[in-house]
């Protein structure tokens, strides 16, 4: 019977509940040499490779600056809150809900705008990421190719419920000699 191939990627939080299943498919064979199984922390490995420090600062200043467009719109709709308090008094009650009615589309925009800053954040990052991540994966890959081996996990992933693990799996610090060339 041969054994079950599983190709796994960073990130995947079923990898866990795979092991278990692939572990009691996959005999042992005493032909096989070195692990079945390995650990990378995708965390250590992202944040040495080459090119992470720039596109962090990249993204970071991006950041900043949707932050600070953010953050004037607070202040106006704070603004226009606070004015809106002070004269509702003296207001007409079809002024006082002509005014309400502005501070609502104001907070719409407000909310609507700090949506669109989101999700241009978590778009930039990816686009700033993707070509490390994808060039790790490419090591990883390479890494269990050459050692023959199933599954290579990330104890760095969300969910992971790996409590302990022999050291000797551990490729991170090998995955980041071969990004960084050493």
């Amino acid at each position: 019977m041969q054994p079950r191939r599983v190709k796994t990627y960073l990130g995947f939080a079923a990898v866990v509940t795979l092991a278990a299943v692939t572990v009691a498919a996959i005999p042992s064979s005493p032909a096989q040499d070195g692990p079945r199984f390995a650990f990378v922390s995708s965390d250590v490995i992202l944040r040495q490779t080459p090119g992470f420090a720039q596109a962090e600062s990249t993204w970071n200043a991006e950041v900043a600056s949707l932050r600070a467009g953010i953050e004037q719109l607070q202040r106006q709709l704070d603004s226009a809150v606070r004015a809106f308090d002070q004269q509702s008094i003296v207001l007409s009650p079809s002024a006082r809900q002509e005014k309400q009615t502005e501070l609502q589309q104001l907070n719409t925009q407000f909310q609507q705008r700090t949506t669109d800053a989101q999700n241009r954040a978590n778009q930039r990052q990816s686009e700033l990421m993707a070509p490390l991540e994808e060039r790790i994966q490419a090591v990883i890959d390479g890494i269990r190719a050459e050692r023959n081996i199933s599954l290579v996990f990330d104890v760095a992933a969300p969910g992971n419920n790996i409590i302990s693990a022999d050291p000797v799996l551990d490729l991170t610090t090998t995955v980041v000699r071969r990004l960084t060339g050493q």
